[in-house]
């Protein structure tokens, strides 16, 4: 009984680090992913400046 206590300790103990793990990894990954979507959208933000300043450009050019 005794040895089936311990192997049971262990289990436990072997369970909530890989869970400690598996939330740690879990963390990262979406910092990371907030992090990419945060320069997706200043990309997307810098994209649509420069479209509306070429637009400009084009409806100056045509009045020439």
């Amino acid at each position: 009984a005794r040895f089936g206590h311990s192997v049971k300790g262990l289990l436990t103990e072997k369970v909530t680090s890989c869970g400690t793990d598996v939330i740690a990894l879990t963390k990262q990954l979406l910092g990371q992913a907030a992090r990419n979507m945060v320069m997706q959208e200043d990309a997307i933000l810098h994209s649509e400046d420069s479209l509306r300043k070429m637009a400009i450009i084009t409806t100056h050019l045509q009045y020439q």
